[in-house]
């Protein structure tokens, strides 16, 4: 029965393998441990299975029948287990686990309490030298299994039917599996009752963990993310590795003792799979102890470049980003001396953007061309320089060039920084301050930080663009927000100075007339007011200034901007209705941002409208699903409205239906609310006008405004 043998084999090698990676992923999640626990009593069983098939004495036999048998009872129960676990399968979990555990375990008891009423023989059946005969209790055996697979299965097809994409096939695999595996293995029980019928479905029973291994690869199956090579490698390592010293262990019985225990083989390989397992689960343990108690200093400075690693991607200010890369290696591989050269496309060479332990720095020293040999050279060696390997070769032109210029630099090691092929600068280290020289293990740190450390730098660099770009299109929107305004403006002012100077004409006339320059005081003085106050809005408007952020009232700023624009609704004889909340408390913002944000939402209303319009603005204090209090304002108008499908992109830079327009005002209106942590929603239906939600928190600390920043700039480049 060679064929069973061989098959029975190769089950127990994959499944014990499938098992210990399956566990080594992640052996905390109780699928994973179900999963874990079923492989390797399917393996154990396969391995019981194939001694029992090889034995030539009966009582060799009789005790692979009875073992192999034992690890069955197992199976069932773990799989059913495993698939209410898998499935996510609340329906009847508790109830058809609890009586299925009982059940388990009444068996198991007797099996072991009463081992001849389990397996009673072991006799020739058909062409098999030994088969099992069965005692009593193998009879509600051989039904439990049957039962709990059938389930099992049934529950794995009822949810099938209802399950959608990736865990649909899932399923499906974990049925197919089934089948293969668990239904081969009933074929056994035929003969064993004295049925006449060959186990043949015992050769398809590898089929399980073949099947459950290509779901894990390609399916993600237990949520396992793996890569074919690594799972190979595994194999490989346990197929070049354990099967030979297994061999070795039997041909060395053989050779000394000239017999050959199966039992004490078994053993040897149980324990090469144990101890192999155990070595991987210590072995990185062990290093980081070793590593701690031994080599501390290292240890330590290692762990920080490690830290520094994950924390340059969440650093975007470049001034900042260079010097904790220069004061962190510095500090923590004890370097005197560092410095960083940035490239500047624009001026066409490298130049100090950072530098630490220098009292007097010639940035001559420090700049070079992009054609200089300095550069030339790194371009083509792409690699960590050591300038005292160089000046072994000193003789050599192209090193005495190298070694000279490092050594004005005062650099002892030079790390080139690459991204995408192209060398955006340079970080020289001095000598390490107790003389002490880089190591190989230091290098390959270095080189890790490196490559992370220019994607951290380029970033950075877009950073600081992209924060100039945003200012730029701010001022131009804000320019032509400008112009539209002081075209406006003039006839509004232009009113008043007609009254003013009609008054004047007529003054020498009627300079005794009390009750004319009564009226004339009043009407010029109450002009001349409106006057300072357009004039001084527009201005101030108009002021560039550094974002400032602190308390305001909101109520006072929205109307200083609706007296900017209300000429502009007078002609097109829109009415502003204005609803304030009362008692309002102070809001934390940046008051010539949200200017503009409300100029420029207020001069889209009336430009909505085409005459005889409306606009509200109401404001009031919210609070939102999160438990933060707003201060929501609203801003709607009776105009045409927007497009249901051009709702979606009207916070996109350039977007715009109008005949004249940049479509950078929502855009800009858009990153100044995300800058403030606040939310801006539009409500919209075509000719039924829009209504535009600002909420502004009422608190906000530097740290959100930072991360303000940071979106809105990712939101406007995405765009």
């Amino acid at each position: 029965m060679i064929v069973f043998s061989v098959t029975s084999f190769i089950t127990a090698i994959t499944s014990i393998v499938l098992g210990i990676f399956v566990y080594l992923r992640n052996g905390k999640a109780p699928l994973i441990r179900l999963s874990f626990l079923m492989c390797v009593c399917v393996g154990i069983w396969a391995f019981g299975l194939c001694m029992f098939f090889n034995s030539t004495e009966k009582e060799s036999a009789f005790f692979w029948g009875y073992f192999h048998n034992i690890i069955a009872t197992f199976i069932p129960m773990l799989f059913l287990h495993f698939t209410f676990t898998f499935l996510r399968e609340n329906a009847y979990r508790k109830t058809v686990l609890g009586i299925a555990y009982s059940t388990f375990f009444l068996i198991l008891f007797f099996v072991v309490t009463f081992p001849n009423s389990f397996v009673k023989d072991v006799i020739p059946k058909l062409s098999f030298r030994y088969y099992i005969e069965p005692g009593a209790i193998y009879y509600p055996f051989s039904i439990m299994y049957c039962i709990f697979l059938s389930y099992a299965v049934f529950i794995s097809i009822k949810n099938y039917r209802k399950s959608t994409a990736f865990f649909r096939n899932q399923i499906k695999y974990i049925i197919i599996a089934t089948i293969c595996g668990f239904g081969g293995g009933a074929t056994s029980f035929p003969l064993i009752f004295d049925i006449p019928i060959y186990p043949i479905g015992l050769i398809f029973i590898p089929l399980y963990p073949i099947i459950i291994y290509y779901a894990i690869v390609k399916y993600r199956l237990m949520d396992i993310n793996i890569v074919i090579k690594k799972s190979t490698v595994y194999v490989s390592l346990f197929s070049l590795i354990f099967i030979p010293f297994f061999f070795v262990s039997v041909f060395v019985q053989k050779f000394f003792f000239h017999s050959m225990s199966y039992e004490f083989s078994f053993i040897i390989f149980i324990l090469y799979c144990i101890g192999t397992f155990i070595f991987l689960r210590l072995e990185p343990m062990t290093e980081r102890t070793i590593e701690q108690m031994l080599f501390k200093d290292k240890y330590d400075y290692k762990k920080t470049l490690s830290e520094l690693s994950k924390a340059m991607i969440s650093i975007l200010d470049k001034e900042n980003l260079l010097k904790t890369i220069i004061n962190t290696i510095t500090e923590a591989m004890g370097v005197e001396k560092a410095s960083i050269l940035l490239i500047d496309e624009e001026k066409g060479f490298y130049s100090l953007q950072s530098g630490r332990e220098f009292i007097h720095i010639k940035e001559q020293d420090f700049r070079l061309a992009l054609d200089d040999p300095f550069i030339i050279w790194f371009n083509k060696q792409k690699e960590i320089v050591i300038k005292e390997e160089l000046e072994r070769d000193i003789d050599n032109e192209e090193n005495r060039v190298i070694v000279e210029k490092l050594g004005v630099m005062a650099s002892e090691l030079c790390i080139p920084l690459f991204t995408k092929q192209k060398l955006i600068g340079l970080c020289n280290l001095g000598n390490k301050q107790k003389g002490d020289m880089f190591s190989h293990e230091d290098l390959a740190l270095l080189e890790t930080l490196s490559n992370q450390a220019a994607i951290a730098i380029e970033n950075a660099i877009l950073y600081e663009d992209l924060k100039k770009s945003e200012a730029y299109i701010r001022r131009t929107e804000r320019l032509a927000a400008l112009g539209t305004l002081t075209a406006g403006l003039a006839h509004e002012i232009r009113n008043p100075m007609v009254a003013i100077k009609t008054f004047v004409q007529l003054i020498p006339d009627r300079l005794d007339d009390a009750d004319f320059m009564e009226n004339f005081l009043k009407i010029t003085s109450d002009e001349v007011e409106r006057i300072c106050v357009l004039v001084n809005e527009l201005l101030e408007f108009s002021r560039p200034s550094e974002p400032k952020f602190q308390k305001e009232y909101i109520n006072d700023i929205i109307e200083k901007m609706i007296l900017l624009v209300e000429n502009k609704a007078k002609k097109k004889k829109i009415r502003i209705i204005k609803r304030y909340g009362k008692g309002l408390p102070l809001i934390f913002i940046d008051q010539e941002k949200i200017k503009q944000v409300l100029l420029n939402l207020l001069m889209n209303s009336i430009d909505a409208i085409k005459a005889d319009g409306l606009i509200s603005v109401t404001t009031r204090l919210i609070r939102k699903r999160n438990s933060k209090s707003y201060i929501q304002i609203e801003i709607g108008d009776n105009g045409e409205g927007i497009n249901k499908d051009d709702l979606d992109h009207i916070f996109i830079p350039f977007f715009t239906r109008k005949y004249k327009g940049s479509g950078l005002g929502l855009s800009i209106s858009y990153s100044i609310i995300q800058e403030h942590s606040g939310f801006i929603e539009v409500e919209s239906k075509i000719g039924g006008g829009t209504i535009f939600y600002i909420d502004l928190p009422l608190g906000l600390d530097e740290g959100s405004v930072f991360h303000g920043i940071n979106r809105s700039l990712v939101n406007m480049s995405e765009g």
